[in-house]
């Protein structure tokens, strides 16, 4: 009996998924049953003329009232004032969930997605594993594990870009990105998910303080921003305190701008006592340089290697990675407290920025690390 997948949302984000799927069955005879469902149906009617293979349901409720399997998965590919309802639906009609980044649009919903999914037995995912699992990521976590840096007590995670805005410069046509009340948020509701992740990935935190943070949104004067009214932040930072296995603290500066006025950069560096690394995080082309620094005979060295990652691409991991998992395997899926856990870290933030007072986020225990 073939597994079934079940979309929700027509947009462009879902094409990927679907396009995901077809690649990853061997054959069209092993190809899961895919069905989806979204309440524009022009958007419906234009993904089934795209995926014939697909089967289009008009209604989320005669999509789910079908009665499910074990290993039925839905994944919710709408704007994130959804997410939570839509999962939770999901959930309770006896299914696994595999959500769209951001995971909610609070904290509060996070949790609720998370008990909803520990009662039903169920699994929730987060599509913010895109960049996981990466050859280069597990080439620093070996340093870090074998102690090469030395004691590590300071991480800069800046991804600067100077136009770069969802909705304006990256996909007009989707201005909803610029409307907080459906979108949660601005670049780091967009790409926050993707930092977080892979800063926990690499550090592996059992628990995280966010001690300061702050957020604006720089005027351009570009003529969407003024027509769609953006009320999202742009531009958005954090020192945060990372505490590791075994007690050790380790401070993170972090900064997002998918809109700034300064220089352009990306700088994912780790400094210990006894060497530093530098490394390409996203690896988008397929490999990245990773760039060491140490001492010899009180001398300042450096040394550098290209790091070749595996051919699966960043639009099919999600659905990929939460396929394997489901089969038993091992896969950096990121699941149920560790979703909760990465998503709550990137909402306290905000609610940092929002009270000024100090955000404490604590792992889960059998979180998915």
């Amino acid at each position: 009996m073939k597994q079934r997948i079940y979309i929700v949302g027509a947009g462009a984000i879902a094409g990927y998924h679907a396009e995901a799927i077809e690649r990853y069955a061997e054959s069209e005879e092993s190809r899961p049953e895919l069905y989806v469902t979204d309440v524009n149906q022009a958007a419906l009617a234009a993904f089934a003329q795209r995926f014939p293979w697909a089967a289009p349901v008009e209604q989320l409720g005669a999509m789910l009232d079908e009665p499910s399997r074990e290993d039925d998965i839905v994944i919710v590919a709408t704007p994130p004032v959804t997410h939570a309802d839509i999962s939770i639906q999901a959930l309770r009609s006896g299914r696994h969930v595999l959500c769209e980044k951001p995971l909610a649009m609070n904290r509060k919903e996070a949790d609720l997605m998370l008990r909803t999914a520990e009662e039903t037995g169920k699994w929730i995912g987060c599509c913010s594993s895109r960049f996981a699992g990466l050859q280069i990521t597990e080439e620093v976590k070996g340093l870090l594990a074998h102690g090469t840096l030395g004691d590590v007590y300071q991480v800069q995670w800046v991804q600067r870009r100077k136009r770069a805005r969802t909705g304006i410069e990256y996909q007009p046509q989707s201005r909803w990105f610029l409307n907080r009340s459906v979108s949660g948020g601005g670049t780091l509701m967009d790409w926050g998910p993707y930092d977080i992740a892979s800063l926990t990935e690499v550090l592996q935190p059992e628990r995280v303080e966010v001690l300061h943070a702050w957020m604006t949104n720089p005027a351009t004067g570009h003529p969407i921003e003024a027509e769609a009214n953006s009320e999202v932040e742009q531009h958005v930072g954090a020192t945060m305190r990372f505490h590791l296995a075994g007690g050790r603290a380790v401070t993170v500066q972090y900064e997002r701008a998918a809109c700034c006025h300064g220089e352009e950069r990306s700088l994912a560096e780790i400094e210990g006592t006894g060497g530093a690394v530098h490394w390409d995080w996203l690896c988008f082309d397929g490999h990245g340089e990773l760039k060491r620094y140490y001492d010899v005979n009180g001398e300042p060295e450096a040394s550098q290697q290209k790091i070749e990652n595996a051919p699966l691409g960043m639009m099919d991991k999600p659905i990929v990675y939460f396929m394997q998992a489901l089969a038993g395997q091992q896969t950096p899926a990121i699941l149920n407290e560790q979703a909760v856990f990465n998503f709550s870290i990137l909402a306290a933030i905000y609610d940092c920025i929002e009270t000024g007072a100090v955000q404490t986020v604590a792992k889960a225990e059998g979180a998915h690390g």
